[in-house]
């Protein structure tokens, strides 16, 4: 039997890995605005989660073998600070493109800039510091493998 289209749906569900990054697409629907039919603001922290979570996907990074113990011990991803700048609004119906891309892998530590975008037009930018944790709650090093795939690829 045939995969009637999944694989292709199932690569462009998880966006694309970029030269710069990260980028995904994501339709703005009713359950993401509030009454007066723009986004609320705590959903635009979940677009962006859905950015650099499958930007972890498409370079090999999966939450669940990493919880699983697929390196020896339980790892989970947390954000340690974020910094968030609101310039526009969405709204219903809108077609966004979420940016990821890494600026910098320190340690245990990974320092990534988001921008999600109405076409042309940047509506929100953040700046998140995230790290990987083992399952004692201390910081883990980064994977030699993993500052490889994070780092954007310059021209």
């Amino acid at each position: 039997m045939g995969d009637h289209g999944e694989s292709a749906l199932m690569a462009g569900l998880s966006g694309a890995v970029t030269a710069f990054g990260h980028r995904l697409m994501a339709r703005v629907y009713y359950a993401d605005t509030d009454f007066s039919g723009v986004v609320y603001h705590a959903r635009y922290l979940e677009f962006f989660e859905r950015g650099r979570s499958d930007y972890l996907r498409l370079t090999g990074v999966h939450h669940t073998e990493l919880a699983g113990g697929k390196h020896g011990e339980r790892i989970v991803w947390v954000v340690r600070r974020m910094e968030i700048d609101f310039r526009g609004s969405a709204r219903i119906d809108d077609i966004l493109t979420i940016d990821t891309r890494t600026e910098e892998i320190s340690g245990a530590r990974i320092f990534m800039a988001q921008q999600l975008k109405r076409g042309e037009e940047v509506l929100v930018e953040a700046k998140v510091e995230a790290a990987i944790i083992g399952e004692n709650g201390r910081p883990r090093r980064f994977p030699k493998e993993w500052v490889a795939a994070f780092m954007p690829k310059l021209l």
